[in-house]
């Protein structure tokens, strides 16, 4: 694949946070939204619980799990990231109806190199930059000691689920969705699918340099 050489693919930094919340809650469709509008403190604007949950060091949505892919010198897209080694400790009937499905399909995701979140912003979108970030971030995996992928899609999302399937990752378990509360109010199927990597793409170098 031809890199575009006005795009760069980074580690995140706590000062991506606001663009990185703007670009989960589009990944999510609007859900993040949603979740946030219920724990603000009557200062806060949903963006602004999204901006903290990105800030935090720990957790899945931390800036520290996230790549930045910048075309023109602009943040364009970001992919969230992390391994999964364990199955998460909640349960799904407890959850709000939107993430229960994902937090399911979680615990059929133990050893594998998880994809949380994958978006472009609107004016960024036809130039692969999805891409470039889906395979950056498999050579992370890979030179982290992981050689399956998983990641998680509606069913009824058929733009993302063609091209998943065409980086190769294959569709192997489903859980119902329970509640959609943003347009386009998706019915039907959450889908986990996984990617087998070949270990012989191993990089011979970590693909960022690490801090001192």
């Amino acid at each position: 694949m031809t890199t575009n050489p006005s795009t760069k693919i980074r580690k995140a930094t706590a000062e991506d946070v606001e663009q990185l919340a703007k670009l989960i809650d589009i990944a999510g469709e609007g859900i993040p939204t949603w979740l946030w509008a219920k724990t603000t403190n009557g200062t806060q604007t949903p963006l602004d619980v999204g901006k903290e949950r990105a800030r935090r060091t720990a957790g899945g949505f931390s800036y520290t799990n996230a790549l930045v892919i910048e075309n023109n010198e602009r943040p364009g897209g970001m992919v969230l990231s992390y391994a999964i080694d364990e199955a998460p400790d909640d349960n799904p009937d407890d959850l709000p109806g939107p993430i229960a499905p994902f937090v399911e399909l979680e615990k059929r995701s133990i050893g594998t190199w998880y994809i949380n979140a994958l978006a472009v912003f609107a004016e960024h979108r036809g130039l692969g930059l999805g891409t470039q970030l889906m395979k950056r971030v498999e050579r992370l995996a890979l030179d982290s000691g992981y050689e399956k992928m998983s990641i998680q899609v509606y069913a009824q999302n058929h733009g993302a689920v063609k091209l998943y399937k065409r980086l190769g990752y294959t569709p192997c378990a489903s859980s119902p969705v329970r509640q959609h509360p943003c347009q386009p109010y998706y019915t039907g199927d959450v889908l986990l699918l996984i990617k087998e990597l070949d270990a012989s793409h191993r990089s011979r170098r970590l693909p960022f340099p690490q801090p001192i």
